[in-house]
């Protein structure tokens, strides 16, 4: 079996559009967006962007239980392999553009948290803009979309989407440095269906 960062090279010398990231998160940064995962509350953790899994072994790591954890990820290869590293965590394949129609199908309904390593900002702004909607579609209102970048400005169009978004971690141990923003949306309106 390939180790986890030859995996991620390969696929992305296959894909480099597809796949956001040459090399796996580091440790640092998977903790980094987990640490803001509100716990204790009832709920889903949606993963958006499951990669090779550091994030999801991070999101374990802060006791939520793998039942109450839903990940998300495109690829098949990356599926099957989270899947297999993961077997008590429920792993979906499929886009985030669709991300209510995936939940809806499996029965998920109150999503308390979505972190996402999608690579938001090397996406058209059309898609970024879907997949964020999805995402504040499925959300309880002021629950936490929590989403890491390598760029300097946010990866969400916070006027568009009606959130309040701020960074509210950088991980300089990350190669590249990383930033960590934290978005949320208010109650009004708040379940609307996504177009």
């Amino acid at each position: 079996m390939l180790s986890e960062s030859r995996l991620l090279l390969k696929l992305w010398l296959k894909n480099p559009l597809k796949i956001g990231a040459v090399a796996a998160s580091s440790p640092e940064l998977a903790a980094a967006m987990a640490r803001h995962i509100p716990l204790g509350s009832e709920g889903y953790v949606v993963e958006l962007g499951g990669g090779t899994g550091p994030v999801t072994r991070a999101i374990l790591d802060t006791g939520l239980p793998p039942d109450r954890l839903i990940v998300v990820e495109r690829d098949p290869v990356l599926h099957r392999h989270l899947a297999a590293r993961y077997p008590t965590v429920r792993v979906l394949q499929g886009d985030a553009m669709h991300l209510q129609q995936l939940l809806r199908r499996e029965g998920i309904h109150q999503v308390k948290c979505i972190v996402s390593s999608l690579p938001l900002l090397s996406m058209k702004k059309a898609i970024q803009h879907r997949i964020g909607a999805q995402a504040f579609a499925v959300l309880e209102p002021g629950a936490p979309f929590i989403q890491f970048t390598y760029g300097l400005f946010s990866p969400l169009n916070r006027r568009l989407l009606g959130v309040s978004g701020t960074v509210e971690d950088r991980v300089l141990q990350n190669l590249p440095p990383a930033s960590v923003w934290l978005y949320r949306k208010s109650g009004r309106n708040h379940h609307a269906e996504a177009a």
